[in-house]
């Protein structure tokens, strides 16, 4: 550690070195964020190689079977000449093994990392280290590893605007990590009073109290909540019964006054229910301003109050049809003639998918008068590049919505529009909603979907 900061912070040295690794990945051809670890290592000239019998993942100088790669693009970060590989264990959940790789990849970067074998376990170091200061090599280590795969101007728009349980879980499917990586990583870079606490319960029971295993504070987050600090089961983390399963509420732990937005994570092998962590903040803390309102579910689901609604969405100029995924197939469910009319406007003319435009739609659903609007602000689709989504196009679009929803007094329904598939910035969003909708003096809400768990977490 004191070799590579050469006298200088070692944290802000990981940090900086972890910002040139990627910078110079992403000149070498390494499309995200998020970025493919095993693609990365490939770049650095580290060999991989899937072990069964290794616990996550480990680093080690071998000479049998590991190719020598001084050409390599990105060698020259690597620490250390001699070959290295990088074991894995591929039956481990794929977001912790990308995690666990990122990790090797970080001991790669130390000059000392051929002198002896580095592990990743379940604690971040091997169990002994915790007699001696080695866990300050690990912590640096994962701080390079959350860089590496969720780079601070990537998370960041996740955090610092609307912290939502819900939508963080949906949002770690774009960064395919585990929800422990991606909730320690967005408390770390926040600017908010934000705490994050990790639990489990004593015993694999229901109706058992839950412990606290550890507590990470953001910068400005004051109060502190100790280890093994008992958790009531009457607690709103005991109810995250299922993985992915979120639960809020305001709670006390440690003595402490807070609003808590928990959520179930896989539990401890040999143990049914799920470990939680949970997003805390000050119940004194000062809220955001609410310039719209917020609801948790679909926003297809209509209340039964007789009120015009204008549902607004973001469809991609590539396709002719609304997608398949998430709030595109639901609203297709729901109103497949508004789906029908978009696909006969989009064949009609190919410049009206131009970036910007809008198509409306005008249902009625027994007295409710509802209208569809397809904002055309998504370039492309599916993976390769880090945002698809247009914010002058979102503005231009969101601006017409807010013209012909005022002629007809409607309520504007959003989903999270622009952040999930398009990639876009929510707190960016969030600035263009208000700049046009809330300014038109529209009545505007937003649906975030509760959080379901994926058949990879089960």
């Amino acid at each position: 550690m004191l070799r590579l900061a050469n006298g200088a912070d070692p944290l802000e040295v990981a940090g900086q070195l972890a910002k040139q690794v990627t910078a110079a990945a992403v000149t070498e051809g390494l499309d995200g964020p998020p970025f493919d670890p095993f693609a990365l290592a490939e770049l650095l000239g580290l060999s991989l190689r899937a072990r069964a019998d290794v616990s996550d993942a480990r680093i080690r100088a071998d000479t049998v079977g590991v190719r020598s790669t001084p050409r390599s693009p990105l060698r020259e970060f690597i620490g250390s000449s001699a070959p290295l590989v990088v074991e894995y264990n591929p039956t481990r959940p794929r977001g912790r093994l990308r995690y666990s790789v990122a990790h090797e990849i970080a001991h790669g970067l130390f000059p000392d990392v051929a002198d002896t074998v580095r592990h990743r376990t379940s604690t971040g170091a091997l169990p002994g280290y915790a007699v001696d200061d080695a866990w300050q090599l690990e912590l640096l280590c994962n701080l390079i590893a959350a860089e590496l795969l969720m780079p601070e101007e990537a998370v960041s728009g996740l955090i610092d605007v609307d912290p939502d349980i819900d939508f963080i879980m949906e949002q770690r499917r774009r960064f395919d990590v585990s929800t422990e990586a991606l909730l320690r990583r967005l408390t770390t870079v926040s600017d908010r009073e934000l705490g994050l606490v990790a639990a489990s319960r004593i015993q694999d029971r229901p109706e058992s109290e839950l412990t606290v295993e550890y507590f990470v504070p953001s910068v400005r987050f004051a109060p502190r909540i100790r280890q093994r600090v008992h958790v009531p089961v009457t607690s709103v983390l005991s109810n995250c019964l299922a993985v992915g399963q979120t639960s809020r509420g305001a709670e006390s732990i440690d003595g402490q006054a807070l609003r808590v937005q928990a959520v179930g994570i896989p539990p401890y092998p040999g143990r049914v229910l799920p470990r939680v962590l949970a997003l805390v903040e000050p119940e004194s803390a000062a809220q955001p301003e609410q310039r719209f309102e917020r609801r948790t579910g679909d926003v297809s689901e209509l209340d039964n109050s007789a009120d015009p609604v204008l549902i607004a969405h973001v469809v991609t100029d590539s396709a002719r049809t609304w997608g398949r995924r998430g709030v595109a197939a639901s609203l297709t469910r729901r109103f497949p003639d508004a789906a029908r009319a978009f696909r006969s406007w989009a064949i009609a003319d190919p410049d009206n998918l131009t970036l910007g435009n809008v198509h409306f739609a005008a249902l009625q659903v027994g007295e409710k008068e509802i209208f569809l609007a397809s904002i055309v602000a998504q370039r492309g689709y599916g993976p390769g590049v880090s945002t698809r989504l247009d914010y002058g196009a979102l503005r231009q679009g969101l601006y017409a919505v807010a013209q012909y929803g005022a002629k007809r007094g409607v309520a504007i329904h959003l989903p999270r529009i622009g952040a999930g598939q398009a990639g876009g910035r929510w707190d960016e969003i969030g600035k263009a909603i208000e700049g046009t909708l809330v300014k038109a003096g529209l009545r505007v809400v937003v649906y975030t979907m509760p959080s379901q768990p994926t058949e990879r977490d089960v």
